[in-house]
């Protein structure tokens, strides 16, 4: 790839998350050292196997959305509303509204995935569809009377496109708008993209976020018959234990995080406060699941942003406390850094987003650059049998190299990985 010498930076950060709604409470947050996992309050979950996630705690977009924009939340899921509420939050933290950038010069990319319907929804066409309990759906009836029943925006609600529609009308971007949907992986790819289209100048602004809420019935059932989901419903904020030898399995979380994202000379020009600083990016496979693929993906991105190992402060990983995959990512950054370079996993205390995890995992990263203070990675007490890496735990530790390197894996080998620089 043929690359110039345009520089992306980071200006503007949002952020919706269980352990703060602001840069700065989001900070306060992770430097508190707690979980703000809990048994789930959305539904009853007393019929599930596992009944605790990350959850947010009084979000209602209608009291923070942009007020000409209120109707539009009808049209809306829950990962929605958090994703398009989360952009708006970066845009104002950059010092930006509407029409502050020439509209084809903006650009989005988010990172998403499938909204599972709403019950309410879905209500009134199953009762007339249905012939009885435990019984096939009359599909006559469906057709007929079914159909009907349902709300003429439902597909629009759902779609994982939706948030970027939305942040697209809300703030006139006509530039390039994209968005990914490959699970746990698509926040650090949705960097990766927005890194690209900066620097071969197809835009001078680019939006980056991610947003995901998966506390319904339906996604939480899903969860539960076929994830890793653990059974300690009784410490939910011990449960989720990255790297560790007593790791249980993982839970869900709801969150949202964007970037305001743009060209190096873009941003001084109009006299942009300076974050952070996107260098390198790439992604690849490694469907067996060894590291040697994630590590050859770990390798590429420092090479693209020109840095050595000495050069990494810490690794920031994914860290779901799933043994299979916590052994995979270890031996990947293992493969690279050996055991001296630490690795930080913040999912612990928030749960994993999927949609949003590296979008909200990453700023993790991008704040402790910024901050020059590293947080301890939380329920980590005993080193995991095939897990060759040094975590981070205890009390903050300061910031002594310049670059943070931000992983991000699904169970099917999709490996990405973003390489962050602290701005001095």
């Amino acid at each position: 790839m043929v690359k110039n010498s345009r520089r992306a930076v980071i200006t503007g950060l949002g952020v919706i998350s269980p352990i703060g709604s602001t840069p700065a409470t989001f900070w306060e947050g992770l430097l508190a050292g707690v979980s703000r996992i809990g048994t789930i309050r959305a539904f009853d979950p007393s019929a599930l196997p596992c009944r605790i996630a990350g959850e947010i705690p009084d979000f209602i977009a209608k009291a923070v959305i942009e007020k000409s924009y209120r109707k539009s939340l009808n049209a809306m899921s829950r990962p929605v509303q958090l994703g398009v509420v989360a952009a708006q939050f970066a845009m104002h933290n950059a010092g930006l509204t509407k029409g502050s950038i020439p509209p084809e010069r903006f650009g989005v990319e988010f990172a998403s995935v499938m909204g599972a319907s709403d019950l309410d929804d879905l209500a009134r066409m199953s009762k007339v569809s249905s012939i009885g309990p435990s019984l096939p759906v009359n599909m006559a009836a469906y057709g007929r009377e079914g159909v009907p029943e349902m709300p003429p925006m439902w597909m629009l609600k759902y779609l994982p496109n939706m948030p970027a529609c939305h942040a697209t009308i809300l703030f006139d971007a006509q530039g390039p708008s994209n968005t990914l949907i490959s699970n746990d992986a698509a926040g650090v790819m949705a960097f990766g993209e927005a890194l690209r289209i900066l620097q071969r100048g197809a835009a001078d602004f680019m939006l980056v976020g991610g947003s995901d809420s998966k506390l319904n019935p339906l996604s939480q059932s899903r969860f539960n018959s076929f994830a890793p989901l653990t059974r300690a419903n009784e410490s939910p904020q011990t449960a989720i234990r990255p790297f560790d030898r007593d790791c249980s399995g993982t839970c869900l979380g709801e969150g949202a995080g964007a970037y305001a994202l743009e060209d190096l000379d873009h941003a001084r020009r109009r006299g942009a406060t300076i974050i952070g600083e996107v260098m390198g990016y790439a992604t690849g496979m490694d469907r067996g699941l060894t590291g040697t693929g994630l590590a050859r993906v770990i390798r590429n991105a420092m090479a693209d942003a020109g840095i050595g190992i000495k050069d990494v402060d810490h690794v920031n990983a994914h860290g779901m406390g799933v043994r299979e995959m916590d052994v995979f990512e270890a031996r990947g950054i293992a493969a690279v850094f050996g055991r001296d370079v630490p690795v930080f996993a913040p999912l612990s205390r928030f749960g994993n987003m999927v949609g949003a995890a590296g979008i909200v995992e990453g700023m993790c990263s991008v704040l402790a650059l910024h901050h020059k203070q590293l947080p301890g990675t939380v329920n980590h007490d005993n080193l995991a049998p095939g897990c060759p890496i040094t975590v981070h735990t205890g009390p903050p530790r300061p910031v002594t190299r310049p670059y943070a390197v931000k992983i991000s894996v699904t169970d099917l080998g999709q490996c990405a990985a973003v390489v962050f620089r602290g701005w001095e």
